[in-house]
């Protein structure tokens, strides 16, 4: 799939597309019913598909405090894999700015849909917002398309158990830790995916070295100690073995017996492995909730509840079942 950042990266061929807008936040089943759309309307018009991904999301960008937003599910270049992994031709980064706000719905449409991509249809929900102060909407898409020439469909719409698949159905499953109800609402289990960066090694001093995974999100939707699986791709490419795959215990969120920071840090402790993977591509995948993340007294209360999670961890794996892992030996 190639991604394209700005008007200016459309070409001929990017032209008469199917396109779709969204955030697309974690790419849930209702995403990707919606991306099956995409494809097969552009199948049948013999043209592109392209998705259009908000970025930022519009709450991020007004937020006054980064954590009162909702929680990112996955990060921009997380959405774009899994976009991609659904076959799509094209994705095009459409930056949420001052610009892009001050857009009237008309301009919002005739610069980025017609002029820009000049497209042959837009799949789009009935609850679709866009121009200043969201004075577009549906109806408007409508109009608009009689009048340019592209066809407006509304997205089909994807119920588990009676409730609509959403983003915000998928943050109040994780909140609760309810990671199985949540690999069935994304098809795949929760995770996040990151490179391993250098901290500030407490976890070393304590005796339960970590790899630290950079976070670029305003807000996180998990937190606490989880057990979870790690799988991790060597950074060099002549590696022997290039994809680890192993267990550990994960802590996400502020570290409040450390640190005042208010940049939430995921840090793992990989269990029976030590060796340097800084650098390393990594993805974390959440299995069960171990607890809450707590403030302590002391360090030296914060490391018997270390090894407390870490033991936790381990029982766990123990009588994980094995079918549903992904780091199989």
């Amino acid at each position: 799939m190639k991604v394209i950042e700005t008007i200016g990266g459309f070409a001929q061929q990017h032209r008469h597309c199917v396109a779709t807008i969204g955030k697309f936040d974690g790419v849930h089943l209702g995403h990707q019913l919606i991306l099956q759309q995409l494809k097969q309307q552009a199948m049948e018009l013999q043209v592109p598909s392209m998705a259009i991904v908000i970025e930022p999301h519009p709450e991020e960008f007004f937020a006054r405090n980064p954590q009162d937003c909702p929680a990112r599910l996955s990060e921009f270049d997380e959405k774009l894999q899994l976009i991609a992994d659904q076959g799509v031709d094209y994705s095009f980064k459409l930056r949420f700015d001052e610009t892009l706000c001050r857009l009237t719905a008309q301009e919002y449409v005739e610069k980025i849909l017609v002029k820009g991509l000049g497209i042959s249809a837009l799949i789009i929900g009935s609850d679709f917002r866009f121009g200043n102060q969201r004075q577009g909407d549906f109806t408007l898409l409508q109009e608009l398309g009689r009048r340019y020439n592209f066809a407006v469909i509304k997205t089909e719409s994807c119920e588990h158990n009676g409730v609509r698949v959403s983003s915000t159905y998928v943050r109040q499953q994780l909140a609760d830790s309810r990671f199985d109800l949540v690999e069935k609402l994304l098809g795949r289990p929760y995770e996040i995916s990151g490179s391993v960066v250098k901290g500030q090694q407490f976890g070393r001093r304590l005796g339960f070295p970590t790899c630290n995974v950079g976070l670029n999100r305003c807000n996180i939707p998990l937190h606490g100690v989880f057990a979870c699986d790690v799988i991790i791709q060597a950074s060099d490419q002549q590696a022997a073995q290039p994809q680890l795959c192993l267990h550990g215990a994960a802590n996400i969120g502020y570290r409040p017996t450390v640190s005042d920071e208010k940049k939430a840090i995921l840090e793992v402790h990989l269990l029976d492995f030590s060796a340097d993977i800084y650098g390393a591509g990594i993805t974390v995948i959440f299995r069960k909730k171990i607890r809450d993340e707590l403030k302590f007294d002391s360090l030296t209360e914060l490391k018997a509840q270390i090894a407390i999670d870490v033991l936790q961890t381990r029982e766990f794996f123990d009588t994980f079942s094995e079918p549903k892992s992904q780091c199989n030996d």
